[in-house]
């Protein structure tokens, strides 16, 4: 009897033992996908190469130069971010395969600003990010159909909408060129479509609506459309396109001394991309433009200051333009995300900081951003400036009127937001 219970004993002890080394063995709580003790892992695909990589191509390093510093100075709670940059060649069938590496073979924790409307939906449809769970942040295109939360349920946008621009663009008109003819070139696609649905919601009317496929501007292609625009004898010739049709369109225009007072959007504004095409910047001198961030000249302004420094230490001789600036500024946002998302992130409580706080992060805009637990919309409005002779743009009269909408059928309004301030040492807090 003794003996048996010996041998009893003997085995429960066995099976303790091995209980307890099962459970030494299982971590308190598995790692997410992209996130190790010492690293949180980021994905992006643009056009580094191709036609339309012209500026765009710059994102990446921007973002790269502002994480840099945030590693060089502790990271996000002790851990560094890795940002992986794949070239798409803004071809969206390149898109999808490459945000397949980078979720497959990288195993990346979240895509950082994908950049092109077509690109976007063809990720969304194909690798479907939304039903994985991963998320998309601060995508590269205004076009409004991202807001859809159900259909984008982990997408959030960064840029005001082409709809919400195009609506300012005609508030702006009531203002200041009431009852003069309108002319509009527009790209014709979803950034056109958007586009038109806000001028129509603005009530502007146009004298002449000039519609383009993306990828035929050229200066054969805008000496045509000069020739209609002045045939219909507009005032104001509104471009909404690419800063390759800007530029086509400007350069030619210069050449025939065609001269109505220009307003051009924002994506198509870029006074470094349209350099790059050997049209020189002056040709933008006295249109009108937008932006949601501040001038990229104004050194006054402590985010221009502190991400301009940033970027000349990371990338000596380079220009510091529109397209770097909201790049670094795409960063900043995603380290304060991060570090919001708490010590232990996961791609749940990363985008359930964004929801809870992302309308309360820092960063350089000058517009507010409406991003909610039932709203994943970015920036909501534009101020408007004119170009100088170098081609950088300035708000008139040396001060920011900015003004705010939604892409719906919302009034625009002059903004009293006050933008926060910048973070000590520009990390996350």
């Amino acid at each position: 009897m003794k003996a048996l219970n010996r041998r009893k004993l003997i085995t429960a002890s066995a099976v303790l033992a091995i209980v307890g080394l099962a459970a030494t063995a299982i971590p308190a709580q598995a790692a997410e996908v992209g996130v190790s003790s010492t690293q949180i892992k980021l994905g992006m695909t643009l056009p580094m190469t191709g036609t339309a990589s012209l500026g765009y191509n710059k994102i990446p390093g921007a973002a790269k130069a502002y994480f840099d510093y945030l590693n060089a100075n502790g990271g996000v709670n002790g851990r560094k971010v890795t940002l992986i940059v794949e070239d798409d060649r803004y071809v969206p069938t390149e898109a999808v395969a490459k945000t397949n590496k980078l979720i497959l073979r990288d195993k990346v924790m979240a895509l950082l600003a994908p950049l092109g409307t077509a690109n976007v939906k063809a990720v969304a449809s194909s690798v479907n990010p939304a039903r994985r769970g991963i998320p998309v942040l601060f995508i590269n295109t205004g076009f409004s159909g991202f807001a859809d939360i159900k259909k984008y349920k982990t997408t959030y946008t960064v840029l005001p909408s082409y709809v919400m621009e195009a609506k300012i663009m005609g508030e702006y008109i009531k203002e200041n060129f009431a009852g003069k003819k309108i002319g509009l070139l527009y790209q014709d696609d979803d950034f056109g479509t958007d586009a038109l649905a806000g001028f129509k919601t603005a009530g502007t009317k146009f004298a002449i609506t000039v519609p383009y496929a993306s990828g035929s501007q050229n200066a054969a292609a805008a000496a045509g459309w000069i020739t209609k625009f002045k045939a219909a004898e507009v005032d104001v010739v509104i471009l909404f396109g690419v800063s390759s049709a800007t530029s086509a369109m400007l350069g030619v225009a210069a050449q025939l001394k065609y001269a109505p007072q220009w307003m051009l959007g924002s994506v198509g504004g870029d006074a470094t991309t349209i350099r790059a095409t050997g049209v020189p910047a002056g040709v933008l001198f006295n249109a009108i433009g937008f932006s949601p961030v501040p001038a990229t000249t104004d050194m006054k302004d402590e985010y221009i200051k502190f991400f301009s420094d940033i970027y000349a230490k990371a990338v000596p001789g380079s220009p510091f333009d529109l397209n770097v600036l909201l790049g670094m500024n795409t960063a900043f946002m995603t380290a304060q995300a991060l570090k919001a998302a708490g010590p232990r992130p996961t791609r749940k409580s990363l985008m359930a900081a964004i929801d809870s706080k992302g309308a309360t992060f820092a960063n350089s805009a000058l517009v507010p951003a409406g991003y909610s637990r039932t709203s994943h919309v970015g920036l909501t409005g534009y101020w408007v400036g004119k170009y100088s002779a170098t081609g950088d743009l300035a708000p008139i009269g040396g001060t920011y009127v900015t003004y705010t909408t939604d892409s719906g059928a919302g009034a625009v309004v002059k903004s009293t937001y006050k933008r926060p301030a910048m973070p000590a040492k520009g990390l996350p807090n």
